[in-house]
């Protein structure tokens, strides 16, 4: 039987190896955490502590601040140094708690419930703040949240990583797989699913057999063995890899009757309903030729870049770009400030050879990106109707269903950012879209 994959894409140097054999350490917290009221989609926490006020590891530091929103918790003891604005890897500001560590570790953890009730699981995810930790950051209780006409028969668990040098979720998956299988037990029991699948590229053919066997003798959950290709774990594209069901323009997996979640964010449920743990730490990699010694680490949420990056042995001298996320689609930062957050599966250090630095040049017409884009869209449209701000002309070409993968650019040969205009013309977009709402 062949790999199973989408159609399109591309096939970028995985450059796992840097950091690929590397087991996870758990870091001893720093002194101080910066611990944003923003580590999702949606709304913003509501903040809840103030200066002076004691905490403990797990406490409860961020109400949810909308139906898209969810928790925020302490990563260590100690007291509230300050309530700032502090910056986040988007060139904004967001409030954020700064907790000063006292080095006890006294927990304050929820009501452990393993064999919880249909209807506490969803309440009880919301209550540790689990949220997609592939990077998009969706609050978990939402997607688990289907409308009574969309209901969901299958479970996918992401487990492609296909975004080049990261390796957190391999060796999550690695070393404690029967967290991921326990986590997608929980998601299927939450909406009564039928089917759960577990997605693994062909670069993990170690993890895929580990799940073959802890899976052997069930009937409702399998292993699949993806094609190693990006974007692989893209959700429509992983649905349609394994599924061959097609989401439609616009719409979400809930519409054929799907839900995906990320193996981080299983493994995270599985720690909260059978530990009382919330969401304040998770597995990050630290690599690229621009550190010294490559890993995957624990690292709590509100660890600055700076600290993670000295524990992969700090910076070269060649160093040059720090990038929060992978290549494709994580984004440069200027400040070492910025705090890991429940959504950094990666930082990426890029040497002064890595960086790109000419200036894009005209299209040529070569139709590459329309080749590779997973979503049949036409990339190099996005560029000439931004650069005249023709946003609504934008819409019609189906701008805003583009996943943002960067493959376009990856193939264009004249290196041209058909991302930064697409991510401007989004953002116009849903702007005009609210204002029309609010009329």
């Amino acid at each position: 039987m062949g790999l199973l994959t989408f159609k399109k894409g591309i096939h970028p140097p995985d450059m796992k190896f840097l950091a690929k054999e590397k087991k996870i350490r758990r870091i001893e917290a720093p002194k101080e955490l910066y611990v944003p009221m923003s580590q999702h989609i949606g709304a913003p926490a509501k903040c809840v502590v103030n200066k002076g006020d004691e905490v403990k590891a797990g406490s409860l530091i961020g109400e949810k601040g909308g139906f898209v929103s969810t928790n925020i918790h302490s990563p260590v003891s100690g007291v509230v140094k300050a309530v700032i604005d502090h910056p986040t890897v988007f060139g904004t500001k967001v409030q954020t708690v700064v907790i000063e560590n006292d080095g006890k570790n006294e927990k304050a953890y929820l009501d452990p419930a393993k064999q919880s009730a249909v209807e506490t699981i969803v309440p009880g995810i919301l209550a540790g703040g689990i949220v997609g930790m592939g990077g998009a950051t969706f609050p978990t209780h939402v997607k688990l949240s289907p409308p009574a006409d969309k209901p969901i028969d299958t479970i996918i668990i992401n487990g492609a990583e296909c975004e080049p040098y990261l390796t957190s979720d391999y060796r999550l998956m690695l070393e404690t797989p029967e967290k991921v299988v326990a986590g997608l037990e929980i998601f299927m029991k939450a909406v009564s699913a039928k089917k759960g699948y577990i997605g693994i590229e062909a670069n993990k053919k170690d993890v895929h057999g580990i799940f073959s066997k802890l899976l052997k003798d069930r009937d409702d959950m399998e292993v699949s063995l993806l094609q190693t290709k990006y974007p692989q774990g893209a959700e429509k594209q992983l649905i349609y890899a394994i599924l061959k069901r097609v989401v439609p323009a616009g719409g979400l997996p809930m519409d054929v009757g799907v839900v995906v979640q990320n193996s981080g964010t299983a493994a995270a449920v599985d720690e909260l309903f059978s530990e009382g743990k919330p969401l304040f730490e998770r597995v990050v990699t630290v690599t690229g030729n621009g550190v010294k010694e490559p890993g995957n680490f624990i690292f709590p949420v509100g660890a600055t870049l700076e600290f993670a990056i000295e524990q992969a042995g700090g910076l070269t001298d060649d160093a040059a770009k720090v990038i929060m996320g992978g290549p494709m689609m994580g984004f440069s930062v200027d400040n070492l400030k910025i705090a890991v957050n429940k959504g950094t599966s990666g930082i990426l250090v890029l040497t002064e050879n890595e960086v790109m630095k000419e200036d894009y040049d005209v299209c040529i017409r070569c139709g590459k990106c329309i080749d590779v884009c997973p979503m049949y869209l036409s990339p190099y449209k996005y560029i000439e109707l931004g650069e005249q701000k023709l946003y609504t002309e934008a819409e019609r070409w189906n701008v805003m269903d583009c996943i943002e993968c960067g493959s376009c650019v990856y193939t264009c040969p004249s290196k041209r950012p058909m991302i930064q205009f697409i991510k401007a013309e989004k953002a116009k977009i849903t702007e005009q879209r609210r204002k029309e709402a609010a009329k």
